[in-house]
């Protein structure tokens, strides 16, 4: 590591943490998977780069993949406390799937309730249109009303490229979504979804004595694969999203419109494989880790220890992680009062001269500003030190 408490020499690797690591990425000389699908995408969950894509932006019927908002907007309102785990949800006759078998339903009986949790786990494995319309309606009182919700939750994520207009995913005019927006729904449920995200995972529920297993095949095939939801309609072919966490990377994949449901799990599990065997996650610097002590002006005590305030991890190619070093910028002339955690400078993880990643670097102790006197001399001592 190089610590570097200077301005000038560091400006070019500042401004390229912004856009060094697309280029990094995307200059790497690998050649994409060639798949027979409408569109895919396959993202670094930890920096949300999108390291292969087809089509990634155009919109296109979502098919149940519909259904991974509807249990975002669940899962966000058991965490905040406005819904709770064993609230009744009653089947409404407009809910109710009438005992059909041509669409995916949990089947609670019409004109009876079941739980949140029963419902969401319902919707997630089960897919159940029915759940679905059930918790759309006991939210927001209706189906059209829900989805102003989704859409409105879909701007906050930048899904650009995403419109819904029901619960489901059934076939209608104007409802579409593209693979990237999925990616990054899926981004967010499994950040920010805490432990409820685990039911994506789970390969079977039974409710009313029926038990369904979960249509994501790559569960039963992959133990690195927890998540997330599968969609069919004819219009949409046969789509999946899934995650997968492998020594601490995690990749999420999009596939729309395959020609079957053993399409849609080969493409996926050949995107994912595709991904950890040319790319990895490196963690330079934990959180916490000690960077520095550096003299302090004007305060009680002359010098102050600084650490990482997060993790430093560096997504890059296997054939560039051994070619990764950090250099840490600081700046002149700290002045007293500093307090705790205040950020004073970064460390950048460094590539072939460019800046890829930055952390801040912060302060782990308060520095209180000397007394009057004190503060005086120092600032003599400066102005002496600036004359030589």
């Amino acid at each position: 590591m190089t610590v570097k408490r200077m301005k000038k020499q560091l400006v070019q690797l500042v401004i390229g943490v912004s856009v060094s690591m697309s280029a990094m990425v995307a200059g790497a000389a690998i050649q994409a998977p060639t798949m027979d699908n409408t569109a895919y995408v396959l993202m670094d969950y930890n920096t949300g780069e999108i390291l292969a894509q087809k089509n990634a932006n155009q919109p296109l019927p979502p098919a149940s993949l519909t259904k991974m908002m509807t249990s975002y907007i669940i899962e966000q309102r058991l965490s905040s406390g406005d819904l709770t785990e064993d609230e009744q949800v009653l089947m409404s006759q407009n809910a109710w799937c009438r005992g059909s078998s041509s669409q995916s339903c949990m089947y609670v009986p019409v004109n009876q309730t079941a739980s949140v949790i029963d419902m969401l786990r319902g919707i997630i494995i089960q897919s159940g249109n029915d759940a679905s319309k059930a918790m759309a309606e006991h939210i927001a009182g209706s189906e059209e009303s829900f989805a102003i919700l989704m859409n409105e939750q879909a701007q906050k994520l930048g899904m650009d490229n995403t419109n819904f207009v029901n619960s489901t995913g059934m076939p209608a005019e104007g409802h579409q979504a593209s693979a990237l927006d999925l990616a990054k729904l899926a981004r967010a449920i499994i950040k920010n979804s805490g432990d409820y995200y685990d039911i994506y995972a789970e390969k079977e529920f039974t409710y009313n004595g029926i038990t369904q297993g979960n249509r994501n095949a790559l569960l039963a095939t992959d133990p690195s694969v927890d998540g997330l939801k599968t969609g069919h309609t004819e219009a949409a072919g046969y789509c999946l999203v899934a995650s997968s966490d492998r020594d601490g990377m995690r990749l999420i994949s999009v596939i729309m419109g395959t020609d079957s449901q053993q399409a849609r799990a080969d493409q996926s599990r050949e995107l994912l494989n595709w991904g950890f065997g040319h790319f990895t996650t490196v963690t330079k610097a934990p959180a916490g880790q000690f960077v520095s002590k550096v003299p302090v002006w004007f305060g009680e005590t002359d010098e102050v220890e600084l650490a990482t305030a997060d993790n430093l991890q560096i997504l890059t190619t296997k054939t560039q992680k051994n070619k990764i070093t950090t250099v840490v910028d600081i700046p002149d002339n700290l002045e007293a009062p500093i307090k705790k955690g205040q950020q004073i400078g970064k460390m950048m993880a460094v590539i072939e001269g460019k800046a890829v990643a930055s952390v801040p670097v912060v302060a782990t102790q308060d520095i209180e500003q000397a007394g009057f006197m004190s503060r005086l001399w120092q600032r003599v001592t400066r102005w002496m030190q600036n004359l030589f």
